[in-house]
């Protein structure tokens, strides 16, 4: 029987391991999530809600354990993994919970002499989440609770590097009194992920990953017409005018890039700064980085854990030599960090100045703890380099002109804009990409609408 297996990057050990569903396993949840769906929509929309809030509840009483399995998985502090379920989870599903009654709402038009008109919304059927490793909670967690709140079935393949996730979501909503057959987990190959996009019983598939990944799903679904919500990579700027509150922007724009070790699809990974605070805003900067804490993150002091594996951090120092090699200076000595170390997934966290777009570290996703730094000299210059990237997840300005930072976010080529804030996800917004950080929206009210679909009714009287 083949097997996935998980291994820590904490010690290289193996973690969990876990047999990959059979053919007949796979065709046996999706007949039952089928049968479970056309029993589940029926059920109020009140008590879909009930039990999805007793969910929330359960993951949140068991945060401590599931942080734990989750630093054991990939990496992130212990400090900071417990915070994925209390904070960023609870906050999604609450809000999406409470948006349901909005979202889910017939749209009524104007009145017909003789007629009945409205536009019903009405679950797509059967949902399937593909999820990755980074933040496992907070991006399976934008389509799993809507999903099931608008009355589909899901079922879930998440990363083999963080497969316990998914057994916690089916735990967890077992334990809350969803029906059998409404959600289930899967552990597939990449074949067998293949051939469930292509069943016909699937209505709508939510997709989180790499650009290559993204085009793997539409290569499998062509042909299908199928819903598609591709949540892909990102490059994202900022940009520091020069009345930006200079320790605010260092503060945040140090943890957007180096949280997590710098593996977001929305982290900061180029900062583009106005020349008058240009030298103030890189010696913060490099002072703030410098006190980062790298090591085992099952200890409580550690800030800043390894990466999920030794080939993303070797990935990693290659474009920080490649960037010096071509005249860039790193502000960091990785020596000062006793864990660092080349051949593992342990890698120091580095700033970048005398960089420019012909370095890929400026313009190829990093997903790692480093940041290039770039004066300039206007808002069209931040705005031209701002641009001048594949990707557009999020972007943002550290302004105390809100006019002028929405007149800049107007031409800013990105999914979200932020004054003053990065690294996060409103519920109450759109969650979208433009370009190749993907297609299709989640969260907010709006996020009801790609898993449901809509069915008019004209009644004549």
């Amino acid at each position: 029987m083949l097997t996935q297996r998980t291994i820590s990057p904490i010690d290289g050990s193996i973690y969990a391991e876990r047999p990959y569903a059979s053919s007949d396993a796979i065709e046996s949840v999706i007949a039952l999530s089928v049968i479970a769906q056309k029993r589940w929509r029926k059920t109020p929309l009140a008590e879909r809600v009930a039990i999805l809030e007793r969910f929330v509840a359960w993951m949140e009483s068991n945060a401590d354990a599931i942080g734990l399995e989750l630093t054991w998985q990939m990496g992130r502090p212990i400090r900071y993994t417990p915070n994925e379920i209390r904070r960023g989870f609870a906050e999604r599903a609450r809000y999406m919970l409470r948006a349901a009654a909005e979202g889910l709402s017939d749209v009524t038009v104007e009145a017909k002499e003789g007629f009945t008109r409205f536009i019903r919304r009405e679950p797509v059927g059967l949902v399937f989440t593909i999820a990755p490793w980074n933040y496992p909670y907070l991006t399976s967690v934008n389509s799993i609770v809507p999903a099931l709140a608008a009355g589909n079935a899901v079922v879930l393949k998440h990363s083999a590097q963080t497969p316990l996730c998914a057994e916690r979501y089916a735990e967890g909503l077992l334990e809350a009194g969803l029906p059998d057959g409404v959600f289930t987990c899967l552990h597939l190959s990449h074949e067998d992920v293949a051939r469930v996009i292509q069943d016909r019983r699937i209505g709508f598939i939510a997709f989180t990953g790499s650009v290559a990944g993204g085009k793997a799903v539409e290569r499998a679904a062509a042909g299908r017409f199928v819903g598609l919500a591709l949540e892909l990579g990102g490059k994202d700027p900022a940009y520091v005018r020069a009345d930006a509150n200079l320790p605010d922007a260092i503060e945040n724009l140090v943890d957007g890039a180096m949280f997590n070790s710098g593996q977001s699809c929305c982290g900061i990974e180029r900062i583009y700064v106005h020349r008058d605070v240009y030298q103030d805003f890189v010696d913060g900067a490099v002072a703030l980085t410098r006190q980062y804490v790298l090591g085992d993150p099952r200890d409580a002091v550690t800030t800043l854990g390894p990466m999920v594996r030794t080939a993303a951090a070797e990935f990693v120092r290659g474009q920080i030599a490649e960037a010096v090699a071509l005249g860039a200076t790193a502000h960091i000595d990785a020596k000062t960090f006793a864990a660092d170390c080349a051949g593992t997934p342990y890698l120091a966290p580095q700033l970048l100045t005398e960089v420019n777009h012909s370095m890929r570290v400026m313009t190829e996703e990093t997903f790692g703890p480093v940041a290039g730094i770039m004066p300039v000299a206007s808002d069209e210059e931040a705005i031209a380099l701002m641009n001048d990237s594949a990707y557009g997840l999020t972007a943002c300005i550290w302004t105390g002109d809100q006019e002028a930072a929405e007149h800049i976010g107007a031409e800013v080529e990105t999914g979200t804009w932020f004054m003053n804030r990065c690294d996060y996800l409103d519920p109450a917004l759109a969650w979208t990409g433009v370009k190749d950080s993907g297609r299709g929206c989640g969260l907010s009210v709006l996020g009801y609408g790609p898993l449901t679909r809509v069915k008019s009714y004209h009644l004549k009287r």
